[in-house]
């Protein structure tokens, strides 16, 4: 097993709530090196990170330790067949959504009677 695959599953099995259940696979071509991550479908969450920041840390430390051996590697993590993935949402919309929770709960705007007229205004 070469030092960067091995860096790989080291950092992968520390995340991870199945680490017997990680398992990775080396391919060289023209391009490179390309490490595919096997996971346990429960761990997906665990390493790809919120917005995705855990996997491209990931990435970045790998591409450090490819460097190091003169060597182009990148990082592909499987998906496996059959997995549900939620909707994606967009950043943000977690404080949108809360947002338009708070604006049904507020009181209701004043009523026709207490509303000032339009004569009341200068135009």
């Amino acid at each position: 097993m070469e030092k960067d695959q091995e860096f790989v599953e080291y950092i992968i099995k520390a995340l991870v709530d199945n680490p017997a259940d990680v398992r990775t696979d080396r391919t060289v071509d023209e391009m490179g090196v390309l490490i595919t991550l096997h996971i346990n479908p429960a761990d997906m969450g665990q390493v790809i990170g919120r917005m995705g920041q855990t996997a491209k840390a990931v990435r970045t430390l790998l591409r450090v330790v490819g460097a190091k051996h003169k060597a182009r590697v990148n990082l592909k993590i499987d998906e496996p067949e059959g997995s549900h993935r939620g909707p994606r949402r967009e950043y943000g919309d977690r404080n949108n959504e809360q947002r338009s929770d708070e604006a049904q709960n507020e009181a209701p705007a004043a009523s026709e009677d207490s509303a000032p007229d339009m004569d009341d205004f200068k135009l």
